[in-house]
């Protein structure tokens, strides 16, 4: 019998081990397929399997819908105060400092001017990351100025919302923001300026209890959660199994709260066709 015996403790590979940087690859938490992140980029932020909607932010969302070199963002470091000088796991002026050099955002919510296949546009967009884009008095403000702009430009206005509700943390403040935005809608509205109104996922509480589902058109992506309290609330207080796909734009669209559901993928072209029938 031969006995062999190896020469170096270790088989020595020709080319080392290349590391992935972070945040290469992207798995989607309805399919678990994993996809690289220039991939999933150029797919519009969907699952190139199972078509899911991943949650975006702003800069997202305008560059799939805004024309190229016609953005232009107005207000843009306006921030909030603390008046009520409130305090929860910090004070809430830490955690708005905190989330801003975390988010590179100053709120959640961002305005600006531009053209959807040349058309004039104000729009505005909702960032979730920003305190689970809660309404505090700085999105009310800036949601009211969007619709002065659009007012004075005589071009349709478009919200774009992602809302975990209020932001308690301005208390009574930040509910006053419900009544500012729908009477400022109202004034858009005699002004004969079209308003149209995209929830994503998801779209709760004071958001969609005003401004959200105020629009001439209120459309949504696939199976956004569109509600006023969370389905494990309603579920509690009324005691009783709720319908399947409750809440989701699906179930919304069934009974007449929304208008049309749009793929992200075909989202520019929509608004772009929307937008020349009501031109």
């Amino acid at each position: 019998m031969a006995w062999f015996k190896r020469n170096k403790e270790n088989i020595q590979t020709e080319t080392p081990k290349q590391d992935v940087p972070d945040g290469m690859w992207i798995k989607c938490p309805e399919c678990s397929e994993l996809m690289h992140r220039k991939q999933w980029e150029a797919n519009s932020y969907l699952c190139i399997k199972c078509d899911h909607h991943f949650r975006i932010g702003s800069s997202e969302y305008f560059k799939l819908i805004i024309d190229e070199d016609t953005l232009k963002e107005f207000d843009k470091k306006m921030k909030s105060v603390d008046p009520l000088h409130f305090t929860d796991t910090k004070p809430y002026a830490k955690r708005i400092d905190d989330t801003i050099k975390k988010t590179d955002l100053h709120d959640a919510i961002r305005t600006a001017t531009g053209e959807i296949n040349g058309k004039d546009v104000v729009i505005a967009c909702m960032d979730f990351d920003f305190i689970g884009g809660s309404m505090g008095s700085v999105v009310g403000e800036k949601i009211s100025r969007a619709i002065d702009k659009a007012i004075k430009n005589k071009c349709p206005l478009i919200i774009i919302s992602s809302s975990g509700g209020a932001r308690m943390m301005e208390g009574a403040i930040s509910l006053m923001q419900l009544a500012k935005t729908s009477a400022k809608l109202a004034k858009l509205d005699e002004e004969k300026i079209p308003y149209i109104s995209l929830l994503t996922n998801p779209t709760t509480g004071g958001a969609s209890a005003s401004y959200a589902m105020l629009g001439d058109f209120n459309i949504a992506e696939p199976k956004a959660l569109i509600a006023f309290a969370g389905p494990r609330v309603v579920k509690q207080a009324t005691g009783k199994e709720l319908p399947k796909g409750f809440q989701k734009s699906e179930f919304l669209l069934e009974h007449g709260f929304i208008d049309f559901i749009v793929n992200r993928k075909d989202l520019k072209q929509k608004l772009s066709q929307l937008l020349g029938l009501i031109s």
